[in-house]
């Protein structure tokens, strides 16, 4: 994989996830929707061992080709953002249900 294409790949991986977040949120503020609490609920579970398996292939891609291992960092930096907007949006989530 070219350099580009790894940034690439772990921008996309962090704005889907982003997105899916975001609209169940956004659709449990608005709406007071049940569903929207159990999506998000369901995207943890999901997206917490999706995002660490992406960073744990980045880790072992950046390790075995050395060339591309500061690239790598760079992508797992790029999944780690993900990490406090999770935790903001948790605590948002958990406000909502009281």
């Amino acid at each position: 994989m070219a350099n580009k294409e790894i940034i690439n790949l772990s921008k996309s991986i962090f704005w889907v996830c982003f997105a899916m977040g975001s609209i169940f949120l956004l659709g449990g503020v608005f709406t007071k929707a049940s569903g929207f609490v159990v999506g998000g609920y369901l995207l943890l579970l999901f997206g917490t061992p999706l995002n660490l398996l992406c960073v744990l292939g980045f880790l072992l891609y950046g390790m075995v080709y050395r060339k591309r291992f500061r690239v790598c960092m760079k992508a797992i930096g790029i999944l780690s953002i993900n990490i406090p907007i999770a935790v903001l949006y948790t605590i948002i989530g958990f406000k909502l249900i009281d």
